[in-house]
């Protein structure tokens, strides 16, 4: 294994408030709310062009931008009731637009615009965790259209993916264990091709303790299981006879450290090889304050026996969740 020089990353930005923490019961900062800091990196081609102002004392949470809109989420509120808003992101400062309040959740996990612009997906924490859709017929004005909860998904859904297989639109939900792990994690794939009528069609039990977060593309599904490594699924493009309903193991691997958090598939968009993954490692922080955590390379080329082989570290600074932007080569 070795340490990718800083060279081979164009860019590393680490947000240690991304997610709020992953603990159920992880502490929220408790200032700096309105504040625009100044940024911070190692490269002088890193600057802050703007920074909205947000009155509602809430604490952002994810963020998910398409066009010109962009939606947050909060996260850690103080009573039942929380608020995702709606952001113009035309010019460099962003301005508040408008929200939209959701009953019956502490915290709204990931927020995210299905591949064909038409509805958003927000996840919500913790106790009668689901998953709520709205049209977006207007961008800037969601209109509900369903919430979907059950027994497997009680606990709380903190991470909620969406995607496409054989023409169908699925939605990956990463369901909190309960109190004293009890019942355990588990991962919930829900039919929403119709969004009017979510359908369940597969659930297990799986991570150590948690289930944190999925990366779908072309069929193929990964997981990141925390100190269980990262497992990788058929779900119909891996020639194993997967489907969503009934997903096949194609591989797993252990990273260094674990607290495996989240999973980046990297296609090469010029020359469309796709042999490694990017991990990013959640280790111990404080929300706000402090971070801890690598990010991990591992070669895919060989599902069914994938290994790490190089992994990114900044000193003093951690990852919690990241993007890449595989076109212009940006990490």
């Amino acid at each position: 294994m070795r340490r990718l020089p800083v060279s081979l990353v164009l860019g590393l930005v680490a947000f240690g408030a991304a997610c709020g923490g992953d603990s159920p019961s992880a502490p929220g900062p408790n200032n700096q709310l309105n504040s625009c800091p100044a940024a911070i990196s190692q490269s002088k081609a890193m600057t802050v062009l703007g920074c909205g102002d947000f009155k509602p004392k809430r604490i952002t949470g994810e963020i998910n931008v398409r066009g010109n809109t962009a939606y947050t989420t909060t996260w850690n509120n103080a009573s039942p009731t929380s608020a995702f808003y709606m952001w113009d992101v035309a010019g460099n400062v962003p301005t508040l637009v408008d929200s939209v309040t959701v009953t019956g959740a502490s915290t709204l996990g990931d927020v995210v615009v299905t591949p064909d612009g038409k509805y958003l997906v927000v996840a919500t924490e913790y106790s009668g965790g689901s998953i709520v859709i709205y049209s977006l017929t207007n961008p800037r004005s969601p209109q509900l259209v369903s919430r979907f909860t059950n027994t497997e998904t009680n606990a709380g859904v903190h991470t909620a993916e969406v995607g496409v297989v054989n023409g169908k639109l699925y939605a990956f939900l990463c369901v909190d264990p309960g109190g004293g792990l009890n019942p355990p994690a588990k991962l919930v794939i829900v039919d929403i091709t119709n969004p009017a009528a979510p359908q369940q069609v597969y659930s297990r039990v799986i991570g150590t303790p948690y289930v944190h977060d999925t990366f779908l593309r072309d069929g193929i599904l990964f997981l990141g299981l925390w100190n269980a490594g990262v497992a990788i699924w058929d779900l119909g493009g891996g020639g194993q006879g997967g489907t969503p309903a009934s997903p096949v193991d194609m591989g797993t691997v252990q990273t260094a450290n674990g607290h495996v958090h989240n999973i980046w598939w990297l296609k090469d968009p010029v020359t469309g090889i796709s042999r490694y993954a990017f991990v990013g490692e959640e280790s111990p922080g404080s929300v706000g304050t402090s971070s801890s955590g690598d990010i991990h390379v591992i070669d895919v080329s060989n599902m069914a026996a994938p290994r790490e082989v190089a992994f990114y570290t900044v000193p003093g600074a951690g990852t919690h969740n990241f993007s890449v932007v595989a076109e212009k080569g940006i990490l």
